[in-house]
């Protein structure tokens, strides 16, 4: 008998994981969330609600920080929340998990108590490509959180997010590719995947794929005014020589570069 072929890394990847290793950095961003709550409101928040939370990352690191914070996670895809309670949740202590709610439903019609946090990050909400439909979620948004709440939702820009290009990060053991593969500039629509190179040589092809409309901020700022809530403040990310920092700070100026990424605090 011929041996058995070796599987490529691949065939044995974990998209899943490969895009929390690549992608996310949950302890970087609820640090920025729960500092900036903080800063803006005087007190610490309890109760945040991440919509599009696929592995639930965001809604794991939350609880795991504080024994008085409550995470309730929304999105519509079983097989992402199934991952995410079996890698991520289960990991937490026993009381951690207790504290973390995971659904499976449209974020326009799930159920969540009200909170004092929601998150829409990674983009996500751009799959709303008009704007009755984003202002729609928008206030489904507003009429969720607590009459001091704040919405955090990120964007990014820059000349080079209307061009098509493949952009590669070096990780251990793997390249990520961010693959810009079609833009229409008459509607705005955007067509982004997410590849993965392996050591070995072997790609992971189209792990990820996003059909979004690319937003402005000056689009989403009117939008979230629109929809009831009272001030959006912009925070720009920093620049450690020729690398992107850190940190994020409050602003009403951007600089027009080719690639920028910052996130927004809607208050209610």
């Amino acid at each position: 008998m011929p041996p058995s072929r070796k599987r490529t890394q691949a065939e044995r990847a974990d998209r899943h994981a490969l895009y929390q290793e690549s992608v996310q950095c949950s302890e970087a961003e609820i640090d920025f969330v729960a500092d900036t709550f903080r800063e803006l409101r005087g007190r610490r928040a309890h109760l945040l609600r991440e919509d599009f939370c696929g592995t639930a990352a965001v809604c794991t690191e939350w609880a795991r920080r504080r024994a008085d914070r409550i995470a309730y996670g929304v999105d519509i895809d079983a097989e992402v929340l199934e991952w995410g309670r079996t890698h991520n949740v289960a990991r937490l202590r026993r009381g951690a998990a207790q504290r973390v709610h995971l659904l499976q439903a449209d974020v326009m019609t799930a159920r969540v108590p009200a909170v004092d946090v929601t998150l829409a990050m990674n983009f996500s909400y751009w799959l709303f490509k008009e704007r009755k439909s984003l202002r729609a979620y928008f206030r489904r948004v507003r009429a969720g959180l607590v009459d001091d709440g704040v919405f955090f939702l990120d964007a990014f820009g820059g000349y080079d997010a209307f061009r098509v290009l493949r952009e590669r990060t070096k990780c251990d053991g793997h390249t990520y590719i961010w693959d810009q593969a079609d833009y229409n500039p008459i509607t705005g629509d955007l067509e982004c995947h997410i590849d993965f190179k392996f050591d070995d040589g072997s790609r992971l092809k189209r792990a990820f794929s996003y059909h979004w409309r690319l937003w402005t901020l000056p689009e989403l700022r009117e939008l979230l005014g629109e929809a009831g809530f009272s001030r959006v403040q912009v925070y720009w990310q920093s620049w450690d020589g020729d690398e992107p920092g850190a940190e994020f700070y409050p602003t009403d100026r951007g600089e027009p570069d080719a690639g920028w990424i910052c996130y927004l605090a809607a208050l209610c």
